[in-house]
Parts: C-alpha cells; sequence; structure tokens
C-alpha cells in the first residue's frame, strides 16, 4: 500500500474539519432527533409523564384503528399526484419563454422566481385574501363575466383544489433550474435538427425533452418529497377543513402531538410518513429513471 503523503493528510484534514459543522448538526440535530423519536414511538409518552414502554401498540393502533391516518394518506396522495406534474409543466414552459434573447429577459426572469423566495406565511396570508369568496381576486374576476364563483376554502368540493392551485405560486424555483438545464444543452443538436428539417415541435420532442430529463427527474423526486410533507398551507388556511378535505399526515402528527399531547403516538405517526415518502420515492425511481437521457 502506498504511503499517503504529508500534504494529502493534511488536505483530507482540512476537508474533515470543513465539512465537521455539518457532520456535527447531522449527528445531534437530526440523525439525534430521528433516534429519539423513534424509541419514543414504542413508550407512551405524553410530554408530562415518564414514558412507558407499550411495544407496538401505537403502529398496531396506527394501521388498523385511526381512521384518520388512510383519510390523510388519501388527501396527501391526492395533493401530491396533481400539484406536481402542475409544477413540472408549468416550470418547464415557464423556463422555455423565459429562455428567448429578448430584451430585459433577466427582469422578467427575476419577476417569476421573486415569489418562490418570499416568506411563505406571507405568501399563505396573501393568497387566503385571494381565496376569498366575497372579495378575493378569483370571484371578482368571474363577478366581470357575471359568474358566481366558490367559496374556495370553505367549501369540501375546492378547498383542496385550492391548495393545489396556490402551489403554483413557487414555480420559480423548478423554472429556474429547468433554465439551467436548457442553456446546458448544446446549440450543435438544434442546428443538426434544423439541417435534417426537423420544426420547432419534433425538436423540442427529440432534442429538448430527452436532454432535459435528468432535471425533470430531478424537480420530480424533490417535488414529491416536498408535497407530502405539505404542512403550512392547510394550517394556516384551512386547519385540515371544511369536514377533513384538506387534512394531510403532517397536520395529523401536528394536531397528535402538539393538541392531544400524546407525543409518542406522533412519534409513529412520523416513522410511516418517513417510510411512506421513501416508498413513494422509490416508485419514482423505479419507473422514472427509465426514461432519464444521461447523455
Amino acid at each position: 500500500m502506498a504511503k499517503i503523503s504529508k500534504r494529502a493528510r493534511q488536505e483530507e484534514l482540512a476537508g474533515w474539519l470543513f465539512a465537521s459543522p455539518w457532520i456535527i448538526g447531522f449527528v445531534f440535530l437530526t440523525l439525534g432527533t430521528m433516534l429519539f423519536s423513534l424509541g419514543m414511538s414504542f413508550t407512551d409518552y405524553d410530554f408530562f409523564n415518564p414514558p412507558n414502554w407499550v411495544g407496538l401498540d401505537h403502529y398496531r393502533y396506527m394501521l388498523f384503528e385511526d381512521d384518520l391516518v388512510w383519510h390523510s394518506l388519501m388527501i396527501t396522495t391526492v395533493y401530491t399526484l396533481a400539484s406536481v406534474p402542475l409544477m413540472l409543466v408549468f416550470g418547464l414552459l415557464l423556463a422555455i419563454l423565459l429562455n428567448q434573447k429578448i430584451k430585459g429577459i433577466g427582469t422578467y426572469r427575476t419577476i417569476f422566481y421573486f415569489p418562490s423566495v418570499l416568506p411563505e406565511i406571507a405568501t399563505i396570508f396573501l393568497w387566503i385574501l385571494v381565496f376569498d369568496a366575497n372579495y378575493g381576486l378569483f370571484n371578482s374576476f368571474l363577478k366581470w363575466f357575471h359568474l358566481s364563483g366558490p367559496n374556495w376554502l370553505g367549501s369540501m368540493d375546492w378547498a383542496l383544489p385550492s391548495l393545489i392551485i396556490m402551489s403554483l405560486w413557487g414555480v420559480g424555483g423548478g423554472m429556474l433550474i429547468y433554465l439551467a438545464g436548457l442553456q446546458g444543452i448544446p446549440t450543435d443538436l438544434y442546428e443538426a435538427g434544423k439541417v435534417d428539417g426537423a420544426g420547432k415541435i419534433r425538436m423540442f420532442f427529440t432534442i429538448t425533452l430527452p436532454m432535459l430529463s435528468p432535471v425533470i427527474f430531478f424537480n420530480l423526486v424533490m417535488g414529491t418529497i416536498g408535497a407530502l410533507q405539505v404542512f403550512n398551507q392547510a394550517y394556516i388556511m384551512t386547519s385540515g377543513g371544511p369536514a377533513r378535505s384538506t387534512y394531510f399526515l403532517m397536520l395529523h402528527i401536528f394536531y397528535k402531538a402538539f393538541q392531544d399531547y400524546d407525543l409518542a403516538y406522533a412519534s409513529a405517526l412520523s416513522w410511516l410518513l418517513f417510510v411512506y415518502i421513501g416508498v413513494f420515492t422509490l416508485i419514482v425511481f423505479r419507473f422514472g429513471e427509465r426514461k432519464v437521457f444521461y447523455g
């Protein structure tokens, strides 16, 4: 085995030193809390009394007796399956429009990206005003055409679609990643396509989409993980209502932990969400990675 030079050892030590803040934070703030919650899920801990071992009782109750678990999982899944594809499509369309060489394009890019970096809580209160049944922007627009708009956040039929529509507000983040991917596609490919007589639509499906497939796949995975953890919008705008039509699994976890003070059961629910996100992500990898072109 070749001896490691002094310089190499120094560089390795420097690398560990630079990485140490993240490693320490991960071990004590992430991994530590995860192991703590896993241990608590096998007890009856409630903040006020010492924990007592109950084994798999919480998981048994969660899977076979708590109907709200399956209801919240269904709501969370529906939201994910609706919002993520919309984010992918609109983000890509915006990126294509903003990839043009026109005057002031930098300003337009900033305008469309800016909403994704605004404080989320302030954005939520803004959308509460937009969805207001009497004076909201949507219903005021419909009144111009003599149409009566729905009670967006107060209707069982429209509350979840309202949150899905609101999710498009943050499309700028994905748009920026798409834009970087578009600018990384070699122009030689488009020039070759023009020589072969291909039109813009043909080149979009045969050049742009295949070359962007790694970026699309990345946005798909990250968007899916984020959507499965949706919380702030539902908690502030609807509190899970009306009639639990926006009752996401994260809300169920929160209410169990901080309303019922059942921290142990909330920990078990958190691990259910962790496993569900893992399974969902594996499914995305299983069927989505086949379509990715790593050229």
